[in-house]
């Protein structure tokens, strides 16, 4: 990356900055590769944050299976994250993991889980774990609340069979030639996943992230107290494919100790470990065994260590310094908070990220954890909180003994509870990375970029003013 007939004299955001185009021979979106090389597995350079509110099983699985990787949250006991890393290692690649409830349920318990949207839908199994059918997510907008879910099956949805399908391109092709949104795809009779016409095409378009076994893969974190060795061999065992070690200081004796103990296992997995905001703090964890460093203290929509502390460093120069130590180094930076549009993305690896981690833009989808709200306008929303929260250390601590408990929550800082809205027209992860990574790719044939390295190289940075930024903002409305 080089500066634009500038140079900076104070840290910068990624609203100070923006890209020039280059000249280029990238002829087409399609012709960019957005692997980020890291080591991970990645087949794009999006990671889930290890939140509560973001990250759970099928938001990770659905994650991998554009390519991307989820990071499971440390708070969650053991034994639920080694269930959760198994349950993500059994989803199906090809098809997307089905939602199922019962006949029994009702519409107003669907609703919860999923809105009343195209191209989503709902597989009913009854008591005896049996196929009985298939809804469309939309028919729930004209049903009852207190309706039962079986009450709504009125002959029965086409499925797909798993055995007429060779290839993603095949099973687009079937669902036009069926004039289908939504079907379950069966083999045997057995429920094997769901498919969309938009999911097809997405499988086109995205390669998994998978495995040695060709399973979805999945990241878990752990912290750096406790029993860090026998953590990271459990999750290990369960299947993780990388390992996430957290803290929110990440430059300290407690996160070096955890880092050494982790890589003395020689468990063969990537080491990531953060979060710092420094060249000589990404020196100290590298030289410890970490392999990929987690940069950002303080960008988060729901963080208030700034505000709290007044720690923390402008993103877009943090991860500037610390990702040319990591390059030097042979190791790799992620850039963890403060994106709000696909620009802050393209900027984050402009300024020499391999990949970017999203908290609470990825919270607001159906495939994030929480049940779907509505407020009193009727807009849908999720709850949201930060991991220093009294939520989250109430969650964290639980099973301390209440004066401890309350020493703990005594100190928390963050956000509590914040309501993270549902895109209308995005209201899914996927849609939410069809946008990012198609803005990803035109940012890449600005720069003349066919990968993530020659983004890294070519990509030139302006800096600009406040208005500048908000020139750059379209208008919804006419003037």
């Amino acid at each position: 990356m080089e500066f634009y007939e500038t140079a900076p004299v104070h840290d910068l955001t990624y609203s100070d900055v923006f890209l020039v185009p280059n000249r280029s021979a990238v002829t087409s979106r399609l012709d960019v590769s957005l692997s980020p090389g890291d080591g991970t597995g990645a087949t794009i350079p999006l990671v889930s944050a290890n939140m509560n509110s973001v990250t759970g099983p099928r938001l990770a699985a659905t994650l991998a299976r554009r390519g991307g990787l989820g990071v499971l949250p440390q708070d969650m006991h053991l034994e639920d994250l080694a269930a959760a890393i198994r349950w993500v290692k059994e989803q199906p690649v090809e098809w997307d993991t089905p939602l199922t409830l019962s006949p029994g349920d009702s519409v107003a318990s669907a609703l919860q889980r999923i809105p009343a949207v195209d191209g989503h839908g709902i597989v009913l199994h009854d008591e005896n774990d049996a196929y009985v059918g298939t809804i469309q997510a939309a028919r729930l907008a004209t049903a009852l609340p207190d309706a039962r879910l079986g009450d709504l099956l009125h002959g029965e949805l086409a499925s797909i069979d798993a055995a007429d399908v060779d290839s993603p391109r095949a099973a687009f092709d079937l669902m036009v030639a069926a004039s289908l949104e939504f079907a379950p795809v069966l083999s045997k009779g057995v429920v094997v996943g769901t498919l969309s016409r938009r999911s097809a095409l997405r499988s086109t378009l995205y390669q998994p992230a998978l495995d040695a076994n060709g399973r979805l893969r999945v990241a878990a974190a752990i912290g750096i107290n406790g029993d860090v060795a026998g953590k990271a061999r459990a999750l290990a065992a369960a299947g993780a494919d990388v390992l996430v070690i957290d803290t929110a200081h990440g430059h300290q004796e407690g996160m070096l100790r955890a880092i050494r103990t982790v890589a003395a296992l020689n468990l063969g997995l990537p080491i990531v470990a953060g979060n710092v905001v420094t060249e000589v703090a990404v020196r100290d964890l590298v030289d410890a065994g970490a392999n990929i460093i987690k940069v950002g203290v303080g960008p988060g929509a729901m963080c208030t260590t700034r505000m709290m502390t007044a720690v923390g460093r402008p993103q877009f120069s943090a991860v500037l310094e610390t990702s040319a130590a990591a390059r030097e180094l042979g190791a790799s930076v992620w850039a963890d908070g403060g994106v709000r549009y696909p620009r802050d993305v393209a900027l984050a690896l402009a300024a020499g990220a391999a990949s970017v981690m999203v908290g609470s833009w990825f919270a607001g989808t159906i495939e994030a954890p929480g049940t779907l709200n509505t407020d009193a306008n009727g807009r849908l929303f999720k709850e949201s909180w930060g991991m220093a929260s009294t939520k989250a250390v109430k969650e964290r601590f639980d099973g301390l003994d209440p004066y401890e408990l309350a020493r703990k929550t005594l100190f928390a800082e963050g956000i509590s509870s914040s309501k993270i809205y549902l895109d209308p027209l995005r209201p899914s992860l996927e849609d939410l990375l069809d946008m990012i990574t198609s803005g990803l790719r035109s940012s890449f044939t600005y720069a003349g970029a066919s990968t993530v390295d020659e983004f890294h190289q070519r990509a030139l940075v302006g800096i600009q003013s406040a208005a500048g930024y908000e020139e750059g903002k379209a208008l919804p409305v006419s003037w």
